[in-house]
């Protein structure tokens, strides 16, 4: 064996074992789309109001924020793009609580922090009832709310009276039934440069905020005149806490503590880190796509792939014999090659993936084709059949280039304008081109040299002659 070919033998040695290292085993390693993981698809439409006209900026802006906000989220190849003029559509595949999710994206997340002027005192809950089916006590339960909602009717009108005079000012309420009149925004989320998740000394989450260097000025402002006065934490127009200042804060840190979940805490932490949306939003469309659906679509994708390649394998070994043979282990070397290209750049499969795998089939054989046309040319020339396979390698690679940069322009054309599943399809494409490409030019030349020097791979060669 020539040195060339010894090099050629070492470098397919090395990818095709860094390849089986990477893709075995295979459970849980490459990313599935919606189509075949379920998930959550969401449908949003900007809310254009007076103050803020829906533009080519503020959805961009918008979508920003989105992606931002679903990447610290820890969602896999999710699909943000934006359709019409005002509207952004959302896939999250592998996503077990929609709402949640839901939550995360559609909350404008607007934090402010406000003087408390005036509040109203929290609506008492009615005493727990033992027959709660019943008529009777299903009445009290009524009258209790009626007059509860009375009460919390009055104190909204009577704060807003009093608010009608102070420049600035929101009436707010909190989930206790309190109302509260707000002064103007003391400190805003803007001024944040993080905001994490970490837990109080009764073991309760909260949300540790830290400042930017003018933010921080103005919270250490904004405590010092208010020692003594309670400041409201609001978000999105509703009081989370209205904590007593009990001294001026200085250091740019604060915190945010209410009834959280940790996963409410952590959802907020990433909602405030990512930034607020530029521009509110409505669900138009909030639909699950279930695993068992995906499922079916991973059958079925690989029922086809499957049967494609069965029948390419069939064909080359029925037409070329031997030479078949070389032809479809370089065919399966090729197919390994895409999924470790796939688990390695952490891509997602999706249905259009697995067209783009079994496209990749179709052209990795192409390319034996021409190499072996070109061989039989050679051979009914006179050549030798090692001399054959040189000659005829020499011949078809330009073909085989030209025919693969082709197709990978195109790919990257449509992983460009492209999204969601077209970009999904390109990728596969693009990996099964330079495997197909790998294959063609090195490990079929490996494999035939070595066959070449038996006769029933000669004699498969002067027989398609």
């Amino acid at each position: 064996m020539l040195r060339r070919d010894r090099w050629r033998l070492g470098i397919v040695a090395m990818v095709v074992l860094a390849a089986l290292v990477t893709v075995f085993p295979l459970s849980g390693k490459i990313n599935l789309g919606l189509d075949l993981k379920g998930g959550a698809h969401i449908v949003l439409q900007a809310k254009e109001t007076e103050e803020n006209k829906v533009t080519e900026d503020s959805i961009e802006r918008l979508l920003a924020v989105l992606r931002n906000r679903i990447d610290q989220y820890g969602v896999a190849e999710p699909v943000i793009q934006r359709e019409g003029r005002d509207r952004v559509i959302v896939d999250l595949p592998g996503i077990q609580d929609p709402d949640a999710a839901l939550e995360l994206i559609g909350k404008t997340a607007q934090l402010e922090f406000r003087q408390v002027i005036s509040a109203t005192s929290p609506v008492p809950p009615g005493p727990q009832r033992q027959n709660y089916d019943s008529d009777e006590e299903f009445k009290k339960a009524q009258e209790r709310w009626e007059a509860a909602k009375a009460e919390i009717d009055a104190g909204k009108e009577n704060l807003a009276r009093v608010g009608a005079g102070v420049e600035g000012s929101l009436v707010s309420r909190d989930d206790e039934g309190r109302h509260y009149l707000l002064g103007k925004t003391l400190v805003a989320g803007k001024d944040l440069v993080d905001a994490k998740t970490q837990y109080d000394n009764l073991g309760r989450a909260v949300v540790a905020l830290t400042f930017s260097s003018g933010g921080a000025k103005l919270f250490d402002e904004a405590t010092a005149a208010n020692v003594g006065r309670q400041i409201a934490i609001v978000l999105d127009g509703i009081v989370i806490s209205a904590p007593v200042v009990q001294e001026r804060i200085t250091g740019g840190n604060a915190q945010i503590s209410g009834r959280f979940s940790p996963a409410e805490a952590s959802r907020l932490s990433i909602m405030l880190r990512a930034g607020a949306l530029p521009i509110a939003v409505d669900v138009i469309e909030n639909r699950s796509v279930g695993p068992s659906l995906g499922e079916d679509s991973i059958n079925s994708g690989i029922r086809a792939g499957l049967i494609g390649a069965a029948l390419v394998f069939l064909f080359m070994l029925l037409y070329y014999r031997t030479l078949g043979l070389a032809a479809d282990t370089a065919l399966a070397v090729a197919i390994l090659l895409v999924f470790a290209g796939l688990i390695s750049l952490k891509a997602t499969l999706t249905l259009p993936g697995i067209a783009g795998i079994v496209l990749t089939i179709g052209m990795a054989v192409d390319g034996n084709v021409l190499i072996y046309e070109r061989m039989k040319e050679e051979s009914l020339a006179g050549k030798t059949p090692l001399a054959a396979i040189d000659a005829g390698f020499k011949k078809a690679l330009t073909t085989i280039l030209d025919a693969n940069i082709t197709t990978l322009i195109a790919a990257a054309v449509l992983f460009y304008f492209g999204s969601g599943p077209v970009r999904g399809f390109a990728v596969t494409l693009s990996i099964g081109i330079v495997a197909s490409v790998f294959c063609n030019v090195l490990v079929t030349r490996i494999i035939l040299q070595h066959f070449m020097g038996r006769r029933s791979a000669a004699a498969s060669l002067r027989t398609r002659s």
